[in-house]
């Protein structure tokens, strides 16, 4: 199913999984669910559907956590100019380094883990069935922690499309403080930034509240200006997750359509065997 994947699906898919995920947060859990969901009816194998899925996550939350690792030290050690409260600099600078320590260590589990408890499981009855399907996390995880390095030692113009999406993020938080007066120092704005998205890990639509919240409040503890941290997130936030969600309506809509020929082509196919 992967040919299937072109340039129009691509962005339908993605565009229709940004809506999803502003409307079910929990960490973007709703897009990955639309993510999955189209690319298996494209005709794609569900470990397929995982690996490349997990591929994509990683690739795309590498900036994420360089970004946390480099400003926050980078604060922390005077490289960059502004204050660097040791809770919002070098915490989350350290949990980043762990979470990607951890990350690239998934490459020492084989990515065949499942066929390897194949003889294991066989004797254990239904502990052994589960422990075998259990064992596809890890073998996925392995396996889109080694695709997403072989994209980085092989890279693609269109992998800068992950650095672009949060840059232009920053940028947007940056213009909404510059429309009420001065914005604080980038490193301090993009470290906030940052530890502020934490809050979309709520459950909550969009995790409005909890973002907004939380990058208030990591703003407020840099020693910016409580009143002009308010309007600029609330306008940051509005122009961030509104205006994405029209063209990601429509692209749902759009991929409902190429879903269903995807559909007509699958079920000619087999007619035709």
């Amino acid at each position: 199913g992967s040919h299937r994947i072109d340039w129009r699906a691509s962005y339908q898919i993605t565009m229709a999984g940004l809506a999803a995920s502003r409307i079910f947060a929990a960490g973007g859990a709703g897009g990955l669910v639309l993510t999955a969901w189209a690319l298996r009816r494209s005709g794609m194998r569900k470990r397929v559907v995982a690996d490349k899925t997990l591929t994509f996550l990683i690739l795309t939350y590498m900036p994420y956590m360089a970004a946390l690792i480099i400003c926050g030290l980078g604060l922390r050690l005077g490289i960059f100019p502004g204050p660097a409260p040791f809770a919002l600099t070098v915490v989350p600078a350290i949990i980043a380094i762990i979470l990607t320590a951890i990350g690239v260590s998934t490459v020492l589990v084989p990515t065949d883990l499942q066929r390897r408890l194949e003889g294991w499981a066989r004797g254990h009855g239904n502990l052994g069935k589960w422990a075998q399907r259990l064992a596809n996390l890890p073998a996925s995880a392995s396996a889109g922690m080694r695709d997403a390095l072989q994209h980085l030692r092989h890279p693609d113009p269109a992998l800068g499309g992950a650095i672009l999406f949060w840059a232009c993020q920053v940028g947007v938080l940056w213009a909404s403080f510059h429309a009420f007066g001065d914005a604080p120092p980038l490193a301090v704005l993009t470290q906030a930034f940052f530890v502020g998205m934490f809050g979309n890990l709520l459950p909550m639509p969009g995790g409005v509240g909890g973002v907004e919240g939380g990058m208030i409040a990591a703003l407020a503890a840099f020693g910016v200006d409580a009143g002009q941290a308010v309007v600029a997130v609330l306008l940051f936030r509005a122009v961030t997750f509104w205006l994405p969600l029209i063209p990601g309506v429509i692209a749902y809509f759009q991929l409902r359509r190429t879903v269903d020929r995807w559909r007509y082509e699958l079920h000619s196919l087999y007619k035709v065997k």
